[in-house]
């Protein structure tokens, strides 16, 4: 039951989006049917990547999940870059970038890619010193305890008499 519930819970947010692209893929809109591939695809590599981990010793599930991995990585890399934010167009009259830009300068566009790529790797840096600081905290102040005292008074003799 629970490996179960673990499947459903990992994809839901992903089969939700499929079945969004699907119904506006009614709408005779082709590049929903391509947006719907994407999300299969994280949703086939978030499942083998959960079997993976309900079976970590099968050397078969550890290459399918990277290969799925891989793929649904590579799919929603493009997708963002050069479908929803129109970036790394090579026939664009600005270079790397959309046709149409709001502002004129193209090292703003360039700049603000250059300080997500520094913030996504200052997080990482932070994250690393938090967890290192959370980690010696909790160690210096953890004590050993035999048992753990109960608020109320119990003798173990007292409940063989009675």
């Amino acid at each position: 039951m629970y490996k179960t519930f673990h499947y459903i819970v990992a994809i839901i947010p992903y089969w939700s989006r499929l079945l969004q692209c699907l119904r506006r893929l009614e709408e005779k809109d082709g590049m929903q049917g391509l947006n719907g591939l994407k999300y299969f695809a994280i949703i086939v590599a978030v499942t083998t990547r959960t079997a993976y981990s309900h079976s970590r010793d099968s050397t078969e599930w550890y290459i399918i999940a990277w290969v799925a991995s891989g793929v649904a990585s590579a799919s929603g890399t493009y997708w963002d870059h050069v479908l929803d934010w129109g970036l790394l167009q090579g026939n664009s009259k600005n270079r790397w970038l959309r046709d149409k830009l709001l502002i004129p300068d193209h090292n703003v566009y360039f700049g603000a890619m250059v300080l997500n790529v520094l913030e996504i790797i200052r997080r990482g840096i932070w994250n690393f010193f938090r967890l290192e600081n959370e980690h010696l905290n909790n160690v210096g102040k953890y004590r050993a305890f035999k048992s753990i005292p109960l608020p109320f008074h119990y003798d173990e003799d007292e409940d063989k008499e009675g």
